[in-house]
C-alpha cells in the first residue's frame, strides 16, 4: 500500500534526462537547497494553503515535483540539518538532539554534501542559519563551504539588534569568519546575498545551501508586510511567509536574468514541522515540531528542474536524506568517503524507472522518543509509555491506535526499530531532564488523543505550580 495523495497537482510526472550528460563538466547542474525553518505542512499554496500567499514557491511547485509523503530525519532544527547536510542518519554519529550538555556540533568525522560536491568542481556557499556548531573547526568554512553569510546559532532577531549583533555572539552575522553588520530585514538580506553570489559564479557549477531562519520565532515582520495582511487571523506569520516567498523569488529572478535557471536543480523544504508558537498549521497531521507524530517530521517538499521534470505529484515514501544522494548522482560524485549515504537518488523513482517507493522503511529517534515507518504503518515509542501504532493509509491524523488489536504488528515494528538502532550510536548530548519531561507529556497527550498540557518550559513551570496548588488545596 501507499499513503493517499494529499494534494495531487497534476498528472503522473515523467523525467527526461536523456539530453543531460551527467558527469560532463559543462552539463553539471547547479544545485540549490532552500530550507525554511519551522514552516507548517499546510502553510504553502502548493500544499493546499489558502490564507498564506506563496506565489514564487508555488510557481516552482507547478513546474516541478511535489512529494506528498516526504519526511525530514528529525523533528527539531539542528539534527534535521545534520541529516540534510550529510545525507546520513544523524543518529549514526550521535547528533540526534538540539543543543544540550556536551554539544559541540556536527562531528568532524562526517563529510558534508558541500565537500562531496567540491570533488566534482563545485563552488559551495551557505547562507542563513547554520546551527551545526559554534566552535573553531565547526564553522561552515571548515565544513566544505567556500563562502558563508549568516549566523551560527539556532535563531535571532530579523532586524539589527544590539544584543544579537555583538562581536563574538553566535547570533551575529558573519561573512565567512568576519563579523559584519546588516541593514534591513534579514529574510530579504539573505535573498540579496544569495543573488549576488549567483551573479559572481557564472561558468562554474555551484552548490548553494540557502537556510532561512523564517518562519522560526521571534515573530518579526516589517511594517509594510504586516500592513498587507491587516485583519488576517495569522497576520505576522502571513507577513513573514510573504517575505520568505519574496526572497526566494529574488533568487529565482537572478537565475533567470543570468540564464542559469535552466540548469539549476532546486530542492525546497522545511527543516521540521510547524512549531506550536509561530501560528503555523500542520493540518491534517497530528503533532508539531519536536515530537514523533507526522506533524513533527512530514514536511512540504518539492524538486524543480526546468524542462527536466514535468509537472506532477509523487506519493512514494521519501526523505530529506535523499537530497544528498540525488545531488551526488547529478553531479557525478564517485565514492562514499567510507561514509555511505542513507538516502537514495530520487530521479529513477519519480521518472517511473523504478516502480517501488524510494524507501519502504524510515526511522526517527531523539533521546527518549523514537518512531518507525514500515510501509503505511507507523510506530511511536516513548520511554515510559506504551507504544502506539497507526495505519497512515486510513488514519493520516494518527488517532486510531492499533497496538492492542494488532499486537503482532506492534512487535514487528518494534523489532524493525531495534534492528535499526543497533546500527546507530548513543546521542553525544541530550537536551536535559526538563525537555525530556515536556516531550514525555506531549507524547502522552497525543497518544491519548487529548489536549496537550505543556509545550515549552514556561508552560511546564505553570503546570507544576498549578498541580502543587491543587494538592495543597486538597489537604
Amino acid at each position: 500500500m501507499r499513503c493517499r495523495k494529499l494534494l495531487p497537482i497534476g498528472v503522473m510526472l515523467l523525467v527526461t534526462l536523456a539530453s543531460c550528460q551527467i558527469g560532463s563538466q559543462t552539463e553539471k547542474p547547479n544545485i540549490i537547497v532552500i530550507l525554511a525553518d519551522d514552516a507548517g505542512y499546510a502553510d504553502f499554496g502548493f500544499n493546499g494553503c489558502e490564507d498564506l500567499k506563496t506565489p514564487n514557491i508555488d510557481n516552482l511547485a507547478q513546474q516541478g515535483v511535489v512529494f506528498s509523503d516526504a519526511h525530514v530525519s528529525s523533528s527539531v532544527c539542528s539534527p534535521s540539518r545534520a541529516g540534510i547536510i550529510t545525507g546520513r542518519y544523524q543518529q549514526r554519529y550521535g547528533h540526534e538532539c538540539n543543543e544540550g550538555d556536551g554539544f559541540t556540533g556536527l562531528p568532524k568525522t562526517e563529510i558534508s554534501l558541500a565537500k562531496r560536491l567540491k570533488t566534482q568542481g563545485y563552488n559551495t556557499a551557505a547562507f542563513g542559519k547554520w546551527h551545526l556548531g559554534y566552535a573553531e573547526g565547526y564553522h561552515p568554512n571548515d565544513r566544505g563551504f567556500d563562502y558563508f553569510y549568516g549566523f551560527l546559532a539556532g535563531g535571532r532577531s530579523y532586524f539589527p539588534d544590539e544584543n544579537n549583533d555583538r562581536l563574538g555572539d553566535t547570533h551575529a552575522i558573519l561573512e565567512n569568519k568576519k563579523h559584519v553588520l546588516f541593514d534591513g530585514y534579514l529574510t530579504d538580506v539573505l535573498g540579496v546575498k544569495a543573488s549576488q553570489y549567483i551573479e559572481k559564479n557564472e561558468g562554474q557549477p555551484f552548490f548553494m545551501y540557502l537556510a532561512y531562519n523564517a518562519v522560526h520565532t521571534p515573530m518579526h515582520a516589517t511594517k509594510e508586510d504586516l500592513a498587507l495582511f491587516e485583519g488576517h487571523s495569522r497576520q505576522t506569520l502571513a507577513a513573514m511567509t510573504w517575505a520568505l516567498d519574496r526572497s526566494v523569488g529574488n533568487v529565482i529572478k537572478t537565475l533567470k536574468d543570468k540564464k542559469m535557471l535552466d540548469n539549476t536543480v532546486i530542492f525546497f523544504l522545511s527543516d521540521n514541522g510547524g512549531a506550536h508558537n509561530n501560528q503555523s498549521s500542520n493540518y491534517p497531521l497530528n503533532g508539531f515540531k519536536g515530537n514523533e507524530f507526522e506533524g513533527g517530521h512530514r514536511v512540504p517538499f518539492l524538486v524543480y528542474w526546468k524542462d527536466k521534470l514535468k509537472v506532477g505529484s509523487y506519493d512514494g515514501l521519501s526523505s530529506s536524506l535523499d537530497i544528498g544522494a540525488t545531488a551526488c548522482a547529478l553531479a557525478g560524485v564517485k565514492g562514499d568517503f567510507n561514509l555511505p549515504l542513507d538516502g537514495v537518488n530520487l530521479m529513477p523513482y519519480i521518472s517511473g524507472e523504478k516502480s517501488e517507493p524510494p524507501h519502504d522503511k524510515l526511522f526517527w529517534r531523539k533521546d527518549k522518543m523514537a518512531a518507525a515507518r514500515v510501509g503505511d504503518y507507523k510506530l511511536v515509542r516513548v520511554q515510559g509509555l506504551k507504544s502506539t501504532v497507526y495505519d497512515l493509509d486510513t488514519d493520516l491524523g494518527e488517532k486510531d491506535n492499533l497496538a492492542i488489536e494488532k499486537p503482532e504488528l506492534k512487535d514487528q515494528l518494534e523489532n524493525e526499530l531495534k534492528s535499526w538502532e543497533e546500527q546507530m550510536i548513543s546521542p553525544l548530548w541530550t537536551e536535559g531532564h526538563r525537555w525530556d519531561t515536556i516531550t514525555y507529556m506531549i507524547h502522552e497527550d497525543l497518544m491519548l488523543n487529548r489536549t496537550v498540557r505543556v509545550k515549552d518550559p514556561s508552560q511546564l513551570k505553570e503546570y507544576k505550580a498549578m498541580v502543587k496548588k491543587s494538592k495543597m488545596e486538597m489537604k
